[in-house]
């Protein structure tokens, strides 16, 4: 992780530095998501911070039906990062256990590496409540279904994703207030030199989410993210080197 004196502050680009790298669900393209490998291959990847999901009963997964039959527990993980110089990315899934999080971050000592992202405005103000100096990033759009990962036929993704992107700039502002966020984390296919200006006057680095192609990379590096998410950190970093 960059020597910065607070994750706040490593996400507010400075100059000409490139952003942030970040690593999707640990390393997602190296291992399996949300495992100990996942989080061990980020580290290895050298990633400015890992992200890893939180769903209920404090389980590292996307959810508990797909936690699997031996899921990683938020505290083992936790442990594991702790040892290292790295940030986290704690992306919690649903709503109502945000005390918990906050408590088990504590144990750790991490509450100074951390920011915690959420897709629900609700669970942003309840972080922001409970811990204020904490980095709150509200996710947009919220894809509850998983519409994104589907193989749509590419046309129809691309002039949904564009008309989405002209109207984004509107929506950062009263989306980061509702949330009471001060990150503001959009899909990729989102980002545009506008919204990240609208977010930048507001205060609020921009976290792009999930580049995994070297070109992804370079676009979001020139609209002017502070983060970008991949599966694949060490493909990010590569490209961010020869941008």
């Amino acid at each position: 992780m960059r020597q910065v004196a607070t994750l706040r502050d490593a996400l507010r680009r400075r100059g000409h530095a490139p952003p942030l790298v970040i690593a999707h669900r640990g390393a997602a393209a190296l291992a399996p998501e949300n495992s100990l490998a996942a989080l061990e291959a980020g580290v290895a990847a050298g990633a400015d911070l890992v992200e890893f999901d939180v769903s209920p009963g404090l389980l590292v997964a996307h959810s508990p039906e797909e936690a699997g039959p031996a899921p990683l527990a938020l505290d083992d993980a936790l442990a594991f990062l702790a040892r290292h110089d790295v940030g986290l990315h704690v992306d919690v899934k649903e709503r109502g256990y945000e005390a918990e999080v906050l408590d088990a971050l504590r144990r750790h000592d991490l509450l100074a590496r951390a920011v915690i992202s959420t897709a629900w405005a609700g669970t942003a103000r309840a972080f922001a409540q409970l811990e204020p100096a904490l980095p709150r990033a509200i996710g947009y759009p919220r894809d509850r279904y998983g519409a994104s990962g589907l193989p749509w036929p590419q046309p129809v993704t691309l002039a949904g994703a564009a008309l989405l992107r002209a109207v984004t700039p509107l929506r950062v502002p009263p989306l980061l207030r509702w949330a009471r966020a001060d990150v503001l984390s959009l899909h990729h296919t989102l980002c545009s030199a506008a919204a990240v200006a609208v977010a930048h006057r507001r205060g609020a680095p921009v976290l792009g989410w999930t580049a995994n192609d070297a070109a992804a990379v370079r676009r979001l590096a020139a609209a002017g993210v502070d983060a970008i998410v991949s599966d694949d950190p060490a493909m990010a970093r590569a490209a961010l080197a020869g941008a």
